[in-house]
């Protein structure tokens, strides 16, 4: 069951005041559910800093926990997917199990909170099981994620599981454009290879919009640095932030692809409600076109429809020519 992430707080409290804390949490949810900001949190407790004494009435002063980037320190770590490839090596898992392994002082809580957990690949989440399996003494693992299906089962086997609640925006930053032409298709082509090529090619205007926003952002931010550190520092120091920034503008264009494909899924799956005789829960304000067009389709078409969109989905994640591997996806999924 879902939790809010205040729910999800007190059990994590109340299970180290208990000593009861599991070793592994797995906190799962969509996008702005709070995922950071919990374990945020929960690190912020482990290391002693929810309370600073108490006030004229007795009570304790709670202060805010810091960002999670601004915990970071020799006790906690947070990996993030960062590189150009958005991926999660197996060269940053091994660093961060063996700084678990590097002495603190006595009683700290080694923290490593992975954000995007499911951008490891398998070497990655394989050379992970080791420190799931057998984690060194007050040590905290949090793996982050919007997709948990993307996990070994090994590991999900693993962690304490809190899925929190959230309602996806979907209609935010272009998903309003890909929304109103699935509705459109369905109401005249769907299942046809001039709605599928349709749907395909609003998908790679918004998300090419969006990639000319981002790096705008992102150019901004670069160019900032440039002129405030220029008279100040080395080349190779620039040189580096040039490189981060680019690395940044890959992760971004990344992360609103799988936003993108998350909004075709979410109506595909009210499709599959609709089918089951379930109401539509993403997209209610047109249950009435999608129920219509479950009636021309079979659930064993439909959850071929979304399979095809997985199999695209994890196709654009190795080195396959992204403009072919669209053309065809797409037309598998929708034609």
């Amino acid at each position: 069951m879902p939790f809010l992430p205040d729910q999800a707080y007190e059990h994590i409290a109340r299970a180290f005041e208990n000593g009861r804390l599991a070793h592994a949490l797995l906190i799962s949810g969509p996008r702005d559910s709070g995922k950071s900001q919990l374990a945020a949190k929960i690190s912020w407790l482990l290391q002693g800093n929810n309370a600073s004494g108490t006030d004229l009435f007795g009570d304790p002063i709670v202060s805010d926990p810091l960002p999670l980037e601004e915990q970071e320190c020799d006790a906690v770590q947070v990996l993030r997917p960062e590189k150009k490839s958005r991926i999660i090596d197996v060269d940053s898992i091994r660093e961060a199990e063996n700084r678990l392994h590097m002495a603190v002082a006595h009683g700290t809580w080694k923290i490593v909170v992975i954000v995007d957990c499911d951008r490891m690949n398998q070497q990655s989440q394989n050379a992970f099981l080791k420190t799931l399996e057998e984690p060194p003494n007050n040590t905290l693992l949090m793996l982050l994620t919007a997709q948990p299906q993307a996990l070994l089962p090994t590991i999900l086997s693993r962690c304490v599981q809190l899925p929190l609640m959230g309602k996806t925006d979907y209609r935010a930053d272009g998903g309003e454009a890909l929304i109103e032409t699935m509705n459109h298709v369905a109401s005249a082509s769907f299942g046809t290879p001039w709605g599928a090529l349709t749907i395909k090619n609003c998908f790679a205007e918004v998300l090419d919009q969006r990639k000319k926003e981002l790096e705008s952002e992102e150019d901004a931010t670069h160019s900032s640095e440039k002129k405030k550190y220029a008279q100040t520092t080395d080349g190779a120091w620039l040189k580096e932030r040039e490189e981060f920034h680019e690395a940044a503008k890959r992760s971004a264009y990344l992360g609103e692809r799988s936003r993108f494909f998350d909004i075709m899924m979410a109506w595909m799956a009210d499709a599959l409600r609709c089918k089951a005789g379930a109401p539509c829960e993403d997209f209610p304000e047109v249950a009435s076109l999608i129920a219509k067009l479950g009636e021309s389709e079979s659930t064993a078409s439909l959850l071929r429809r979304v399979q095809a969109l997985e199999d695209l989905r994890a196709t654009l994640e190795t080195n396959a020519s992204e403009q072919l591997a669209l053309e065809c996806g797409f037309l598998k999924a929708f034609g």
